[in-house]
């Protein structure tokens, strides 16, 4: 695993939610994966103009863009190269009424498996790179674990919900040589009280079923797999090096035996390409035979960047689909609302034959104690006994 010297950043404020935006329950069709990782610099839904950064002097580069620039590169293999990113925190907060959660964790900047589909290309945007950069340069957050230390310390995440992999993957393949997701895991599991999320498409998260049941001992915990489609071929075209479906579902399975609460994403749909009948039954199906406890949905959303990449591949792969797609997604990034009714109508008749539930069941919340409360608490029961 590479390893780098602990950057000691300044300590930074860490900003309430504006008055009036209220907090929602968590939910399986987050409009967060619809709308950004509230990592960008500003609320904007849409990417900004994305100069050429080999125009542009370094000099002239601000904020995350200046940092990245700056970021030297680890090592590169597989056709990608990784750069160290060093942040000044692990956890972002959203301020967006769009989103369920306040919290969310992106252990990094880019993500390998390069799904046609993916909405978070945009970020590369922040950074002053192409879109098409999203899945050949991967930046790394640096010192993720003693972040997370102190970020997990602060008063302000108490009771909140913590998202991980709301934008990119925690388990791409970065995670083997880097282990960003593991050491901000080890953190949470010395904490209690915390509610947390994992959304991943890697079959790579079991490797941490040991920190996974310890974070649920003490936290309400929840894993989602998210799969596309159960057909092979077609999960390779759309999604090029995620693992394979079957293992994904064989993920869903260990992580239920050993006692963590975990479902299916099946996220997004894509019309005329994984929304048939059949295809979503089998999928169901594959969920329910896995034991998860969930099924979660939701359609294609098409932001600029996502658009012209996957148009592209439709035009390589899907010919015919392209004029469809100009009608639907030309202008908006939903698809049709009656669409997307329909697609909805027929998940909630999938979950109710396999008996699936909507959403994650929230445990009771357990009550949290600060680490400085923790030591009072210890010290007066050791006083007690002397």
């Amino acid at each position: 695993m590479a390893t780098s010297p602990i950057l000691r950043p300044s300590p930074g404020t860490l900003r309430r939610r504006p008055a009036g935006a209220k907090q929602t329950s968590l939910t399986l069709f987050p409009p967060a994966a619809r709308h950004g990782n509230c990592e960008s610099p500003s609320g904007a839904s849409a990417p900004p103009p994305v100069p050429d950064r080999r125009t542009k002097p370094a000099t002239e580069l601000v904020g995350i863009a200046r940092l990245a620039a700056s970021s030297p590169r680890a090592e590169a293999k597989r056709g990608t190269e990784y750069f160290l990113l060093p942040v000044k925190s692990i956890l972002n907060e959203c301020h967006s009424e769009r989103v369920p959660f306040r919290w969310t964790v992106n252990p990094y900047r880019g993500c390998e498996y390069g799904c046609r589909y993916c909405y978070a290309r945009y970020t590369h945007g922040y950074m002053e790179l192409e879109a098409s950069d999203f899945e050949s340069k991967i930046y790394v957050k640096k010192d993720a674990g003693p972040l997370a230390e102190r970020d997990l310390g602060h008063e302000k995440i108490w009771g909140e919900h913590i998202a991980i992999g709301s934008a990119t993957d925690p388990y791409q393949p970065a995670e083997r040589e880097f282990g960003a997701t593991r050491a901000i895991l080890e953190k949470m599991a010395e904490r209690e009280g915390l509610s947390v999320s994992i959304t991943t498409k890697s079959d790579q998260v079991v490797r941490d079923i040991d920190l996974l049941q310890r974070i649920s001992a003490r936290s309400s915990l929840t894993v989602n797999l998210s799969i596309t489609t159960l057909r092979t071929h077609l999960a390779r075209l759309l999604e090029p090096r995620a693992p394979r479906p079957d293992l994904r579902l064989a993920a869903v399975r260990r992580l239920r035996e050993a006692g963590i609460s975990a479902g299916v994403f099946a996220m997004p749909i894509v019309p005329w390409l994984t929304d048939r009948e059949e295809d979503l039954d089998a999928l169901a199906l594959g969920a329910k035979d896995a034991n998860a406890e969930w099924l979660g949905a939701r359609v294609l959303y098409l932001m600029p960047d996502s658009r012209n990449t996957f148009m592209a591949f439709l035009q390589a792969k899907f010919p015919r689909l392209v004029a469809r797609y100009r009608e639907w997604y030309g202008r908006n990034a939903d698809a049709p609302e009656n669409y997307r009714k329909e697609m909805a109508a027929r998940i909630e008749i999938l979950r109710r034959k396999y008996a699936l539930g909507s959403r994650p069941e929230t445990p009771a919340a357990r009550s949290w104690h600060s680490p400085q409360m923790q030591l009072a608490l210890n010290k007066g029961e050791q006083e007690c006994r002397t």
